[in-house]
């Protein structure tokens, strides 16, 4: 995936969350919304890694490791759910997207 691709997925899934979510501008400022944005990069990264490797598993790795992480930082397991969903509908219909959708509804699935 280029980056003008991640930029547009990042930047519309990161909005998203942030109407849906009002509150996480109090709860957590600025630096929260630089975060969100960050870790949307790094959804997207490790999608990629786990495409060009074909190992599903890498990706479920990270979302274990992920949940372990936010959640200790108070970040609810039904947002991680939430940002993954989002970025199951801003993905296109070609090959590399459609395997990171199925990538992340085993996430998903893991997750609930």
């Amino acid at each position: 995936m280029d980056k003008a691709r991640k930029d547009q997925i990042v930047t519309e899934v990161v909005k998203q969350i942030y109407d849906a979510y009002p509150t996480l501008w109090d709860k957590f400022g600025d630096n929260g919304h630089k975060r969100t944005t960050e870790d949307n990069y790094h959804h997207l990264n490790h999608l990629e890694t786990a495409y060009y490797m074909n190992d599903q598993q890498f990706f479920m790795d990270y979302t274990k490791w992920l949940e372990q992480v936010l959640t200790t930082r108070n970040v609810g397991k039904e947002l991680i759910i939430d940002n993954f969903e989002r970025l199951v509908s801003q993905m296109k219909e070609d090959e590399e997207e459609k395997k990171y959708s199925s990538y992340l509804n085993n996430a998903l699935t893991l997750l609930k």
